[in-house]
């Protein structure tokens, strides 16, 4: 099997959360990789944007009168949106340090692995 038939295989088949740790994980990387890299510009605004459209992907699913996340996590959810929204033009503008980003998206990954 080819691998990128397997990535799609696996897509496929992993429950939501594992989704979730694996985009989280991707996008993490990409702005630890620009962070290491010092990178400016286009290839900052990226990345730092990248993240930003994940966390409006689960503000839109909180919203969703479907989702079964209790009402005062979503409202958290949406709440944390909203600061990475704001927090991001701060990275991009203004050249704020990319690590508060960073460290919500690992905070967010261990308690999708169960860890938090």
């Amino acid at each position: 099997m080819s691998h990128h038939a397997y990535q799609r295989t696996q897509r496929i088949t992993e429950d939501p959360r594992t989704a979730e740790y694996r985009l989280f994980g991707q996008v993490t990387g990409a702005l630890l990789e620009a962070k290491a890299k010092n990178v400016s510009g286009g290839p900052l605004a990226e990345a730092v944007d990248w993240n930003r459209r994940l966390w409006g992907s689960l503000a839109a699913d909180c919203l969703d009168d479907r989702n079964r996340l209790p009402p005062q996590l979503r409202a958290h959810i949406v709440s944390l949106s909203l600061w990475v929204t704001r927090y991001s033009k701060d990275v991009v503008r203004r050249g704020a340090p990319m690590d508060p980003l960073i460290e919500v998206n690992r905070t967010i990954m261990q308690g999708l692995q169960g860890q938090a």
